[in-house]
């Protein structure tokens, strides 16, 4: 069993950034690929960024590429997102994600997910 929990989601304005956080507790962190998804209100949940065990091979839906940015710290059992130029459409709960997959873009569907974080909002004002 592994335990995640996400800080730093808030209010920005358009153009803004926030940092978001999930730390891991219960198991070694390090055998997961970790990832990020979001769900804006009447919306499935959908897939934002993924990195591997190592912290290579970061992958990212189209809209965020170049926005957004993936990376994990082992020894913190950390995981972060950083996101920058934020837009309104950007607005979601974001949930952090842990599974342990052959392969880093698997993490990519809901369904390969093992475990979930409780969400953190992020509210983007135009």
């Amino acid at each position: 069993q592994i335990q995640l929990v996400e800080t730093g989601g808030g209010l920005v304005q358009a153009g803004g950034s926030l940092r978001l956080s999930c730390t891991a507790s219960g198991q070694p962190f390090s055998g997961y690929v970790m990832g990020w998804f979001r769900q804006a209100p009447g919306k499935e949940r959908e897939f934002v960024a993924v990195i591997s065990w190592s912290g290579d091979d970061p992958y990212y839906t189209d809209s965020v590429k170049g926005r957004f940015t993936i990376s994990r710290d082992n020894f913190q059992n950390t995981v972060y997102l950083q996101m920058n130029s934020l837009k309104p459409e950007d607005t979601a709960v974001y949930y952090c994600a842990a599974g342990q997959v052959v392969t880093t873009r698997t993490l990519s569907s809901p369904r390969t997910v093992d475990y979930w974080g409780q969400g953190t909002q992020v509210t983007v004002s135009s």
